[in-house]
């Protein structure tokens, strides 16, 4: 079952588990989390780019995510995370947040990815020319790559006002080990990892280390690339997800990394307008309790 099969499965089973509509209640805000290092409040639903903005000049193509980015505003999202490693993801991002007038509304994240230190530079000059700004929100080292002198670089930049936040990201849990590293020797405001229902490895260590270093949590793939659906596949949410104020599979697996307090903000990416708004809707409402997580965890390994 895809994404998409999973939302049409949950719409068609009425009540608490229809598919969610834009159209939010005044008494719902997003959750927002605090930037440790500060204090600023930032909306806990944010919006990756890999693949999903990599859709070029056509502005046919541009379409679905030009209605993506829209809504994510329009529910209360901010933060957008790009990089140079994800083709024309940035330009996309910088035209059409020129396009629908939102460019002071978000909180614009990338990465430098890159050796040495003038190609540093140049690279992420490129990418503020490309979203359209003359500051950058969050410039993270993409994969540790060439992290040191990167990350001399980006505190210069923060020093002089280029950028506000300084970052390091990986993808996989196997660089756990060089992430702790760093997080304990480095001054970092953001740090970016996987971590989700059935990927909890970041848990024992790196959770705990970024609140203890007052580090933001920025969580990468939450649905595995799609295979936390496959694992769901053809199964009904169980009823007492409406106790968290649940309504598809896609808020299941959100709403259990938004309940862990060092979260800061997930990052699941889509250009699909109906699949964004239902991502969404996972920073509104109640979320699971620590009982609660340990129950959506055994469920999930019964089926």
């Amino acid at each position: 079952m895809s994404r998409r099969e999973a939302l049409l499965l949950m719409a068609g089973m009425g009540g608490v588990f229809a598919l969610p509509k834009i159209g939010l209640s005044q008494t719902q805000t997003q959750l927002k989390r605090a930037i440790p290092k500060g204090g600023e409040l930032i909306p806990a639903m944010g919006m990756g780019t890999s693949r999903t903005f990599e859709v070029g000049t056509d502005p046919r193509v541009r379409k679905n995510v030009k209605e993506v980015l829209k809504h994510f505003v329009g529910m209360g999202g901010t933060l957008v995370d790009s990089s140079p490693m994800y083709g024309t993801a940035e330009t996309v991002v910088g035209d059409l947040a020129a396009e629908l007038g939102i460019q002071s509304k978000l909180f614009l994240a990338t990465k430098v990815w890159t050796r040495g230190r003038k190609e540093g530079i140049r690279q992420m000059e490129e990418s503020m020319e490309r979203m359209r700004v003359k500051r950058i929100d969050l410039i993270q080292v993409h994969n540790l790559v060439d992290w040191k002198t990167q990350l001399e670089t980006l505190h210069e930049w923060k020093e002089t006002g280029r950028i506000r936040y300084v970052g390091i990201t990986h993808y996989v849990p196997r660089a756990f080990d060089d992430l702790e590293h760093i997080m304990e020797k480095e001054d970092l405001d953001f740090v970016q990892l996987p971590y989700s229902i059935s990927t909890r490895g970041a848990e024992k260590r790196l959770l705990p280390l970024a609140r203890e270093k007052k580090i933001a949590v920025l969580v990468n793939r939450p649905f595995e690339k799609g295979d936390m659906f496959k694992k769901v596949r053809g199964k009904a949410l169980p009823q007492w997800v409406s106790e968290f104020d649940c309504q598809s599979w896609g808020q299941f697996f959100l709403k259990f990394i938004l309940s862990h307090p060092d979260v800061t903000c997930a990052i699941p990416a889509t250009s699909k307008p109906k699949h964004l708004k239902d991502n969404m809707q996972a920073g509104y409402g109640r979320l699971p309790d620590p009982t609660m997580r340990r129950k959506m965890m055994e469920y999930l390994k019964s089926i």
